[in-house]
């Protein structure tokens, strides 16, 4: 991993009192149906960045994107709703939206901003040059601010205009750019559990295919005391030791990986000894609990049974730091969530005991947040994807695109 990266607090009030701070923030929140917020999280988490500025006097200036636009305005994916909720959690500061990015009408409403103002600039992804890192358009960008911060974790993987083009331009030109504060405890958590775990060190991954966290896995493995492994990847485990699977999803293009895995993990690799099994995966549904060698042939896997909560709750009771990442069923139907809410809970006594525990994104962090139990972790983090490309020890362009600390 590489060293730590500068930050708002590293900065001096010359360098922010008065200036035009631009901000990258992740607020790709969720909306019902008629647009309202359901969970500001990724707003709220952002506030201590925002207030560090603004009580040194800067104007800031927030860039951030919402869904898939895919380069073209889509009036439902306006961030309009979230400067609304803005204003009312920064309440007594003037915050204004502008439905353009970089436009006449950005570049104005910037010229017109005071001291202590916020200005939420239209979603980058409605500019077609965003997603391809257009350097025209990260000029357009740069020339709004005269410091950079980049408190968007959960976009930090994405080189993108707003993200890296940004930053690697205004760098360029001497001007500051550096981490939020958000952004910095995402890369000093997740960093510690790679380069400094107290130990034991355990792992969790869940979800549903080692395919897509193939990577995390052998990233982990070496550093890790024990990897406990969840979701439907299991069953694609369990084939490869010569167990039935019934209808369970597998992937047969991965049985050899597997068996290399668990060839070379020792006893690291920790797998489910029983399940909850079920014909479909919907509401409704009868359930068994079945052992792992006893899957029904018109049955699929689809949680973790209570047996393995129990000996995952039992390696937890010691660990001096957690990463989990991943559910351990479909915790979205009422039946098959069990296993996600136990091992949830388990991990939430660790953090009781004194353990540094560390939800990676995603729908674990969905999960946690869904029980309850976000303030018995000692950290959540904002992003998914982030989470796991950093857990593979790949360099994420929009925080290697940041000054060093000094």
């Amino acid at each position: 991993m590489s060293g730590r990266k500068k930050t708002v607090a590293d900065l001096t009030e010359a360098e922010i009192r008065g200036r035009r701070v631009l901000v990258r923030v992740d607020y790709n929140v969720p909306l019902d149906d008629d647009g309202r917020i359901t969970d500001d999280t990724r707003i709220t988490t952002t506030l201590p960045t925002l207030d560090a500025l603004l009580q040194q006097g800067a104007r800031v200036i927030l860039l951030a994107h919402f869904g898939r636009p895919k380069g073209k305005p889509v009036p439902e994916m306006s961030l309009k709703p979230v400067a609304d909720r803005l204003r009312e959690l920064l309440e007594g500061r003037r915050v204004e939206f502008v439905d353009d990015t970089v436009g006449h009408a950005a570049r104005h409403a910037v010229g017109t901003m005071y001291d202590g103002d916020v200005l939420l600039l239209e979603n980058t992804r409605f500019l077609p040059g965003e997603e391809k890192n257009d350097s025209a358009l990260a000029e357009e960008m740069a020339a709004l601010g005269d410091v950079f911060v980049n408190d968007a974790f959960g976009a930090a993987h994405r080189a993108h205009s707003s993200t890296a083009g940004v930053a690697t331009i205004m760098r360029g030109q001497g001007k500051p750019v550096v981490a939020g504060l958000l952004m910095d405890r995402e890369l000093q958590y997740l960093g510690g559990a790679l380069d400094e775990p107290r130990r034991p060190f355990v792992a969790i991954l869940g979800g549903s295919k080692i395919s897509g966290k193939i990577d995390v896995i052998r990233s982990l493995l070496p550093k890790v005391d024990r990897l406990l492994i969840g979701g439907a990847m299991a069953n694609t485990f369990f084939k490869a030791m010569g167990l039935a699977t019934g209808t369970s999803l597998v992937e047969d293009d991965r049985l050899d990986m597997a068996r290399e895995l668990q060839s070379t993990s020792g006893d690291k690799l920790v797998l489910p000894v029983d399940a909850i099994v079920a014909e479909k995966m919907e509401a409704g549904q009868p359930v068994q609990t079945v052992d792992r060698e006893a899957i029904p042939a018109d049955r699929m896997v689809l949680d973790v049974g209570p047996r393995t909560v129990e000996e995952y709750r039992r390696v937890l009771s010691d660990a001096g730091t957690v990463l989990w990442n991943g559910p351990m069923g479909v915790f979205e139907v009422p039946e098959f969530a069990a296993g996600t809410k136990g091992v949830a809970e388990a991990v939430a006594e660790a953090t009781d005991r004194g353990a540094t525990t560390i939800i990676g994104g995603g729908d674990s962090a969905a999960a946690v947040g869904e029980l309850g139990l976000e303030s018995r972790m000692s950290h959540v983090s904002t992003g998914g994807g982030a989470s796991l490309e950093f857990l593979e020890g790949k360099e994420l362009p929009g925080v290697a695109a940041l000054q060093d600390a000094p």
